[in-house]
């Protein structure tokens, strides 16, 4: 019966679209969108997932899930049309490729250790495409999406460095670097150098950071955006400190703003 409704829900969804798409009846802004123009719709709703659930909202998680998977009927819709594939496909596709990359659930291999199946994933995925005769990369580095976000790119860019031996031994060797690279985007800013230096310099800085981030197994945008959430809660603290003190925010000395910056660490301390 679940199996059922499970189904029941898909077809409804893919008939929706459908309908969304009609060129008779549909609606005139569903009909006019194509891969690219969905494609920051797509990103958007992605992110909000993570958002839902970074806050622990199951209720949005859901119903962000439902706007992410309408993303994917979407785009199935689209290539329907021009004929390339069906959702069905897009079905197919994931659950043969994660069959096949997961032997040790369905099938005989043993793997004891999330970082053996790291390895297993990579050798893989060259397997299925040397089975498909598809050309092997010049690079390492090829392939790492552009659109990532630049912190995650970085994350992807220095791990798959790593697997050549072009690493840092340890956290601690790629913190010397950061700090390396720390005191050339001081001296960089000091010396009143060009605008382009001091991006350069700073773009490094961030590089190692990312990559200190990967040494001890921390998502250098998971910790961002918790940080940018801290900052965000301490500060509408300031606010409404101020608020409560009939200060304007904007001519407010510095010092004042600080004592109350350190008020709500403090509270967040308290719990």
């Amino acid at each position: 019966m679940k199996e059922m409704a499970y189904s029941q829900s898909i077809e409804r969804l893919i008939d929706l679209m459908a309908t969304l798409r009609n060129p008779d009846k549909g609606c005139p802004w569903d009909r006019q969108q194509t891969f690219t123009t969905l494609t920051p719709y797509t990103v958007e709703e992605a992110y909000e997932v993570v958002d839902a659930i970074e806050r622990g909202d199951i209720p949005a998680l859901k119903e962000e899930l439902g706007d992410l998977l309408f993303q994917v009927i979407f785009h199935a819709r689209i290539a329907e049309e021009q004929g390339d594939f069906v959702f069905a496909d897009v079905v197919q596709v994931i659950c043969d490729k994660m069959e096949s990359r997961h032997p040790h659930v369905f099938g005989t291999e043993r793997i004891e250790t999330a970082e053996q199946q790291t390895l297993a994933w990579e050798a893989h995925k060259q397997r299925e495409r040397a089975a498909n005769n598809v050309v092997e990369p010049a690079s390492v580095l090829d392939n790492v999406p552009m659109a990532l976000p630049a912190l995650s790119r970085a994350a992807k860019l220095g791990k798959r460095a790593a697997t050549v031996g072009f690493e840092w031994p340890d956290a601690l060797g790629a913190l010397d670097k950061a700090e390396e690279e720390f005191r050339e985007a001081r001296q960089a800013i000091e010396t009143g150098t060009s605008q382009a230096d001091i991006e350069d310099e700073l773009g490094d800085l961030l590089f190692c950071l990312v990559n200190i981030c990967r040494h001890t197994k921390v998502d250098p945008e998971a910790a961002l955006r918790k940080t940018n959430q801290k900052f965000e809660r301490r500060f509408r603290h300031v606010e409404r400190r101020l608020q409560e003190q009939g200060h304007d925010l904007s001519t407010t000395p510095l010092d004042v703003m600080d004592r109350f910056w350190d008020e709500a660490k403090l509270l967040e301390r308290r719990g």
